[in-house]
């Protein structure tokens, strides 16, 4: 009686939509969230961290006589010990605020005087009370000091007051040195003297006082703490308000397109010129008329040349020649995949070959370039036995090299 061995169950029929097609199996809501916490942690960390330091961020300003700047060239410690005393300090930075905070008993400190239209020192020749001018232009004391000159400069930083004028006789040397002027008229002073001219002036105008200060160090944080610099601001300042007026860059105008800002004549040369260029293109470009096909007389094959060579190579018995078409052509295949320039010196070729190929530097020395003492000692090219057994060992030293 035989037996026979059942078969395995088939397997499970795959699910099929209602439609006929299978289903895929769909993603949960939680493996997603698995998948995707790490990176939105990472995210949300990034964040975080961002807003906490543009939280702790503070942006001040910067540049010299800046009432904000806490460097050695700004004048926030002069600010700060005038509001410490009680004086009202108004920063200014346009010339419509200046004047607003000016009055017959304020004191308006005008710096980077440069950077005002002159239609802005017109306005504030005008201003009422005093006015005290660093480091002015030209332009600012013919409009704001009437009767001040430049007069030169000094290398000497601290200078001695020579003047009775009471601020500057209180506070003694000062780090004037700078800028130096003279000043003509009736009132007029001059303290901090040197060779042309005088450091600190002060002359009338009409409405206040004007005095011109040649050099910023008094003012400053840096030397604020040295000689008389801290007196002398505090003696000019007083007891009156003080409108610190340090104006912004001028704001650039209507933005223009740079055909705009060309000359017309530009344009009126540009035109020829295109047009020459086309006629060249349209000359230079023209069809001469369909290639023809012309049939070679002679079909030469690419390998006759190197057959033609090696045969002149045998009839003249240049076996060094040879020999040395079969070294260059490996050298120059294999250099490339050795990691060596067109420019490797002989010694640097065989070491890398040696190290890749494991073969004796002496030994690949002699195959690779030939002996050191001359060709006539090659043992390669003294027959034509040797220089069979050349092309040989190059074969096989490029197989393993490859």
């Amino acid at each position: 009686m035989s037996t026979t061995t059942a078969p395995p169950p088939p397997p499970p029929p795959a699910a099929t939509a209602p439609g006929g097609g299978s289903t895929s199996t769909s993603v949960g809501v939680g493996t997603l969230w698995r998948r995707a916490r790490g990176p939105l942690a990472f995210l949300g960390a990034i964040v975080v961290l961002a807003v906490l330091l543009s939280l702790g961020a503070q942006t001040t300003r910067s540049g010299p006589l800046e009432p904000d700047n806490p460097g050695t060239d700004g004048s926030r410690a002069l600010i700060e010990i005038l509001r410490d005393r009680g004086t009202g300090v108004t920063v200014a930075r346009d010339t419509d605020t200046a004047l607003a905070a000016t009055h017959r008993g304020s004191l308006l400190v005008v710096a980077s005087s440069h950077r005002l239209l002159p239609e802005e020192l017109d306005r504030l020749s005008a201003a009422p009370g005093d006015l005290l001018l660093v480091l002015p232009t030209t332009a600012a004391l013919r409009e704001l000091a009437p009767g001040v000159r430049t007069g030169g400069g000094t290398d000497d930083r601290t200078l001695l007051p020579g003047c009775d004028l009471p601020a500057a006789a209180a506070a003694g040397s000062a780090d004037t040195g700078g800028e130096l002027y003279t000043v003509t008229g009736d009132g007029a002073v001059g303290c901090y003297p040197a060779e042309g001219g005088d450091a600190l002036v002060q002359v009338a105008r009409d409405g206040g006082m004007t005095t011109v200060l040649g050099s910023a160090d008094p003012l400053t944080n840096g030397r604020l703490d040295r000689q008389g610099n801290a007196a002398l601001a505090l003696n000019l300042a007083g007891d009156r308000d003080v409108v610190w007026f340090l104006p912004e860059v001028p704001a650039a105008g209507q933005r223009k397109d740079v055909w705009e800002l060309l000359p017309r004549s530009f344009g009126m040369a540009v035109a020829p010129l295109a047009l020459t260029l086309l006629l060249l293109a349209v000359w230079r470009g023209r069809r001469l008329g369909p290639l023809v096909a012309e049939r070679l007389p002679v079909v030469v094959r690419a390998a006759e040349t190197t057959e033609g060579r090696a045969r002149l190579y045998a009839a003249r018995r240049a076996r060094d020649r040879a020999g040395a078409a079969l070294r260059s052509g490996l050298i120059g295949r294999v250099r490339p995949a050795l990691g060596l320039g067109a420019d490797a010196a002989p010694e640097a070729v065989v070491e890398a070959v040696a190290v890749r190929g494991g073969d004796e530097p002496g030994r690949l020395r002699t195959l690779l370039y030939g002996p050191t003492s001359g060709p006539e000692d090659d043992p390669y090219t003294a027959d034509d036995p040797g220089l069979v057994r050349l092309a040989d060992e190059l074969d096989r030293l490029e197989e393993r090299l490859r």
